[in-house]
């Protein structure tokens, strides 16, 4: 008996062709050459991340160090600490707390993946937000993956990868899928990779 496709998974898949299409590629080899500099200059990575895409700072983390030899770190992987300052002085401090005491300087950036990049006007991701606040007074980089033009990390990043918006019902994993495409796009630019995967 032959199965009927379904539409949405035929419209989810034609949906990821179109941003594959859409997607600014000038913006994701200027965040690769950045890295590069980032690099040279012995600098740091911090991911920064909620939600999925905190995972996704996981991986990433994980990619950037063995493929290209970035010394990068997730603050929400230490999750004794993320939740003692949630606990202790609030979620908004989560992340600054923890880039003050890893003494963020102008060689390092941070990476924020995310959805909507924080919203002070709803109070969304504020720990993102207040995290790219201070990033600013050490003159330290922002670089970002993000599904949202209206959020902070848009409008304040030094240099950002914004996912096209093909439909509002389905932004959350079209960008957090997406996160995951680029970085993987970037680990493996030859610009940047310095060690082979196994496979």
């Amino acid at each position: 008996m032959k199965k009927n496709k379904d539409q949405f998974i035929e419209n989810y898949f034609q949906g990821v062709s179109k941003i594959s299409s859409l997607i600014n590629k000038l913006d994701i080899e200027s965040i690769a050459q950045s890295l590069v500099n980032i690099r040279k200059k012995n600098g740091r990575v911090f991911f920064l991340g909620v939600g999925g895409s905190a995972a996704n700072c996981s991986h990433a983390v994980n990619d950037f160090r063995k493929l290209c030899n970035i010394e990068c770190y997730s603050p929400a992987d230490n999750i004794s600490e993320y939740t003692a300052r949630a606990n202790d002085e609030g979620l908004d401090s989560t992340f600054v707390g923890w880039l003050k005491v890893s003494n963020l300087n102008k060689k390092d950036a941070l990476f924020i993946l995310s959805v909507g990049g924080g919203n002070e006007k709803r109070k969304v991701s504020m720990n993102i937000v207040e995290a790219i606040k201070f990033a600013k007074t050490t003159k330290s980089k922002t670089l970002s993956i993000i599904g949202k033009k209206d959020g902070y990390a848009y409008k304040h990043s030094d240099e950002k990868i914004l996912i096209p918006n093909i439909d509002n019902k389905l932004i959350t994993p079209y960008s957090e899928a997406f996160q995951a495409v680029i970085w993987h796009c970037i680990v493996s630019h030859p610009k940047l990779m310095t060690n082979k995967t196994k496979w």
